[in-house]
């Protein structure tokens, strides 16, 4: 039976990560920030569990001394903290400055720590809990919570640590140049204002090997440095005549 083509459903093109993006440039760059933050934990950082089997975590001391590192600004904002059965449950808010855009985001944290009862006493009750039970539970549990925070940042902030199956951070613009995109590239060198060094430099480097993201730099630095093809001698058409009329009027 012949299918009916009228009723067949067009497949649609995906848009591309540059149709996606109103700013090549700052995606790009946002890019690298996340690959660096989802870099993995060095492993000399990570430790077990005293108590709990086969689970890792990463100290405080580097989590606080990575959020320095990468966003030099942060805060921590505690939004409440209470009982739950027998434990203490803090949360707390993770406030960092965005070294790219300065502009400040934050990421939601929770953490909680049983309290200790006196020997032989059950965890539930309330009654035996020691003097300095809370004094310690209730840092604890901020901790905990700004580390569970500080994960949603990324791998190197110890995300993935008791995870299974996880799969390797990769940019988006760490992908190879596309072949349209160099195709690209040699059109706008034959028709650039750069010199015969610049040019021989830019193709050199495409030549080698770069990524998405570095081509489409070299791309839009391209289309900004243009001859007037009317005036060259060059092929021309419509968009360029009304081009070079609305430049000089």
């Amino acid at each position: 039976m012949e299918k009916n083509k009228e009723l067949e459903i067009p497949k649609k093109q995906l848009p591309t990560l540059q149709e996606l993006h109103h700013d090549i440039e700052q995606a790009f760059k946002n890019d690298q920030l996340n690959t660096l933050l989802n870099q993995p934990v060095p492993e000399r950082w990570i430790k077990e569990h005293p108590v709990a089997k086969n689970v890792r975590y990463l100290p405080i001391d580097k989590v606080e001394f990575m959020l320095k590192r990468i966003f030099q600004e942060y805060k921590i904002e505690v939004l409440g903290y209470s009982q739950i059965f027998n434990s203490v449950a803090c949360h707390v808010r993770l406030h960092y400055l965005n070294p790219l855009t300065g502009v400040w985001s934050f990421h939601d944290g929770l953490g909680a720590v049983g309290v200790q009862t006196e020997a032989g006493a059950s965890a539930a009750d309330m009654l035996k809990i020691k003097s300095d039970a809370v004094m310690k539970a209730l840092p604890a549990a901020e901790s905990y919570a700004i580390k569970d925070a500080a994960e949603k940042l990324g791998t190197i902030f110890g995300a993935d640590l008791n995870r299974k199956d996880t799969i390797a951070f990769m940019g988006a613009y760490d992908a190879k140049i596309t072949p349209q995109q160099e195709d690209l590239i040699d059109t706008l060198l034959q028709t650039s204002t750069y010199d015969l060094m610049q040019r021989k430099h830019i193709k050199s480097q495409v030549d080698a090997g770069i990524n998405i993201g570095d081509a489409n730099k070299f791309i839009e630095d391209l289309k900004l440095n243009q001859q007037d093809r009317i005036n060259a001698g060059l092929n021309y058409n419509h968009s360029d005549i009304n081009k070079k009329i609305s430049k000089e009027v």
